[in-house]
């Protein structure tokens, strides 16, 4: 938490990379072409359900004054779930072979990204929040005490009467999260919610990788999501060569940016 005192705050945003390099790389070209960026926050889910782990590890260890947040797929992989007896995954019947496929794929990122990965998602916070002059910021990867489902509107319109009871100072109030894959941005008067989509495996139907930019000041609060290209083919012909579990689904969902598990027999 910080109270900054300055004129603008502007904070650029990942979220969801889920093991894309071809994608990460191309969003943190959009984020350094900028001069205004205060901290880079990533959203959690950085490396299951992807064909590069590894590499992504390598490239988000080496950037400087970011935040890093734990999604719920960083979460399996240091609870280790493919050890429990009937694993689930956000409530799947265990015995759902897309369950299976995905606890498979997890038990294969970790060992990818072995115990340096393991050690640098401990070391990830479950929320930040910062209040900018009269606004309070807060981001997670979904929710508090449920990092597997984002909140509704009113259990964000209860989270931001607590932060007015708590920071009487504050008049506007942001929550921005991670984990649908989905871009969201409501508007209920004083409160913005916000959720960029996916950096690296959106499920809206748009093949483009996403970065976000949340700049704050005194006037106005500022939203930007930007949609851009990157090598999807490069991407998809890596995904095949990896074959990690579950790859021809991922592969599904990277090429039609959806959940299409019907396409795979």
């Amino acid at each position: 938490m910080s109270d900054t005192g300055v004129q603008a705050v502007t904070f650029a945003i990942l979220t969801d990379i889920h093991g894309n390099i071809f994608a990460l790389e191309k969003a943190l070209e959009i984020i350094n072409a900028r001069d205004d960026i205060d901290r880079i926050i990533c959203l959690g889910d950085n490396f299951s359900l992807g064909s590069s782990p590894k590499e992504v590890l390598t490239k988000l260890k080496a950037l400087d004054n970011i935040v890093f947040l734990r999604g719920n797929h960083d979460r399996y992989l240091v609870e280790q779930i493919w050890e429990y007896e009937r694993p689930t995954i956000e409530g799947m019947d265990p015995d759902d072979p897309v369950c299976v496929d995905i606890v498979a794929n997890e038990k294969w990122t970790a060992e990818q990204i072995g115990d340096e990965g393991k050690d640098f998602i401990k070391n990830m916070r479950m929320c930040h929040f910062e209040i900018i002059q009269d606004t309070y910021v807060e981001f997670t990867h979904a929710w508090f005490g449920r990092d597997d489902a984002p909140p509704t509107l009113d259990e964000v319109k209860k989270w931001r009467d607590h932060a007015q009871r708590k920071h009487t100072q504050t008049k506007r109030f942001v929550f921005v999260h991670g984990h649908t894959h989905v871009p969201r941005n409501e508007e209920f008067g004083s409160l913005r919610v916000l959720c960029p989509g996916s950096t690296g495996l959106p499920f809206d139907e748009d093949q483009r990788g996403v970065v976000a930019f949340l700049q704050i000041n005194e006037d106005a609060i500022k939203w930007e999501v930007n949609r851009f290209e990157y090598d999807n083919q490069a991407a998809l012909e890596h995904m095949q060569d990896a074959q990690p579990p579950f790859y021809k689904n991922l592969y599904s969902t990277l090429k039609f940016a959806s959940i299409r598990n019907d396409l795979v027999e």
